[in-house]
C-alpha cells in the first residue's frame, strides 16, 4: 500500500485519493481532491493513507475524518453520541435510559438511608415512584405552558408526546409527589429533605449522562480548547466545538453527592438539605455563564435565576441556624 511520509509539506500539490470518513459499518471514502495550500498550518497527519473494506485507498487526515472516529472535522476530540438504541425492532432513547437509571440509582440511596433509620426499605420504591409521575406530569405541563402558542393546536397530542420535559417543572412535580407521599406516610418533616438530599444529587448527575450520551442541545458555548465537543449526531446536533456542559454537571453533581452521602450523619436535622441547596445552586450558576441558554434579566438566565434563590434559600437556613446554636447535633 503507498504512503506518503508524515507532514504537510511533503503532500502533493494536490491529491485525487477519496478521503476517508468512518460510517457505522466502518472506514467508507466520499470522493475528494485536497488542494496542499488549503490545509491548516498546524495540520498532524498520522497515517495519511489507509484502506478501507473494499480495498481502495483513501486519505486518512484527523482534521477531515468524521465525528464518529473521535476527531470532528475542527480536529476536536469527541466522546461517542448515541440518541437512540436499535434492539431488533424495539428502538430506545438513551435519554430515556440514563432518565430510568438516574431514578434507579436515587431510590438505591433512599432505600440504604431508609434502612440506617429502621424503616421499611420499600418505602424507597414508593417515594421514588411518587417523585417519577410528579416530576414527568410537572415537566410535561410546564412544557405545554412554555411553549403554549405552538402545542395548543393539538394539546391532547403534546401532553402524551414522548418529547419535551422541563426540568423545572419536573423539579417542582416530583417534590409535590414526594410531599404527598411523605403525608401519607408519616413522613412530612426536615429528616425528609436530608433524606432527599443525595438522591436529588446523584439522580441530576446521572441525568446529564443522559444528555451528553444523546447530545440533546443542553451544550455550552463554541469553544476550542483542548476538550472541546461537537456533537453531530445528536438529538440536537451541532458541528461546532463547544464546552460539554452535561460531562462538567456530571461531575460536580457527583462530588455533590459524594459529600452529601459522607454528611449525612453531621448535622441537625434539616441542615443536609440546606447545604444541597447552595451546592446545586452554585453548581448550575456558574455553569450556564458558559451555555446557550436564553438571558431573562440582568444578564442571567432562567436556571441562574433559580440558582441564586437556591442558594438565598440554602444560605439563609444555615445562617439562621448557626446563630441559634451550631449547625450539628447536640451531645447525647
Amino acid at each position: 500500500m503507498e504512503v506518503y511520509p508524515r507532514g504537510r509539506d511533503r503532500l502533493p500539490a494536490s491529491v485525487d485519493w477519496p478521503v476517508s470518513r468512518c460510517g457505522a459499518a466502518g472506514l467508507v471514502f466520499s470522493p475528494l481532491r485536497l488542494d496542499r495550500t488549503s490545509l491548516p498550518n498546524d495540520l498532524e497527519i498520522p497515517e495519511p493513507f489507509v484502506r478501507g473494506r473494499d480495498g481502495r485507498r483513501g486519505v486518512a487526515i484527523g482534521s477531515l475524518c468524521a465525528p464518529r472516529c473521535g476527531i470532528h472535522s475542527h480536529g476536536k476530540i469527541n466522546l461517542p453520541v448515541q440518541p437512540e438504541i436499535d434492539i431488533g425492532p424495539l428502538t430506545l432513547q438513551t435519554f430515556g435510559i440514563c432518565f430510568a437509571l438516574a431514578f434507579l440509582v436515587a431510590g438505591a440511596v433512599v432505600g440504604r438511608r431508609l434502612r440506617e433509620w429502621d424503616k421499611p426499605a420499600d418505602w424507597a420504591y414508593e417515594m421514588t415512584f411518587a417523585a417519577l409521575i410528579g416530576g414527568i406530569v410537572g415537566a410535561r405541563l410546564d412544557f405545554i405552558l412554555e411553549n403554549w402558542d405552538e402545542v395548543s393546536g393539538d394539546l391532547l397530542g403534546n401532553i402524551f408526546s414522548g418529547a419535551g420535559l422541563v426540568w423545572f417543572g419536573g423539579a417542582v412535580g416530583g417534590a409535590i409527589g414526594v410531599i404527598l407521599w411523605a403525608r401519607w406516610r408519616g413522613m412530612l418533616g426536615l429528616p425528609l429533605l436530608d433524606l432527599a438530599a443525595p438522591a436529588l444529587a446523584i439522580g441530576y448527575a446521572l441525568g446529564r449522562i443522559g444528555c451528553q450520551v444523546s447530545g440533546d442541545g443542553d451544550y455550552g458555548e463554541a469553544w476550542d480548547g483542548p476538550w472541546a465537543m461537537a456533537y453531530p449526531d445528536g438529538t440536537e446536533p451541532i458541528d461546532t466545538p463547544v464546552h460539554p456542559t452535561p460531562i462538567y454537571e456530571t461531575l460536580a453533581m457527583g462530588f455533590v453527592a459524594l459529600l452529601l452521602w459522607r454528611w449525612r450523619n453531621r448535622f441537625q436535622p434539616g441542615i443536609l438539605f440546606a447545604i444541597y441547596l447552595v451546592l446545586a445552586g452554585v453548581e448550575r450558576l456558574l455553569v450556564e455563564f458558559i451555555r446557550r441558554n436564553d438571558v431573562i434579566v440582568a444578564g442571567l438566565t432562567q436556571a441562574q435565576l433559580i440558582s441564586i434563590a437556591m442558594i438565598a434559600a440554602g444560605g439563609a437556613w444555615l445562617v439562621v441556624k448557626a446563630r441559634r446554636g451550631g449547625l450539628e447535633p447536640a451531645p447525647a
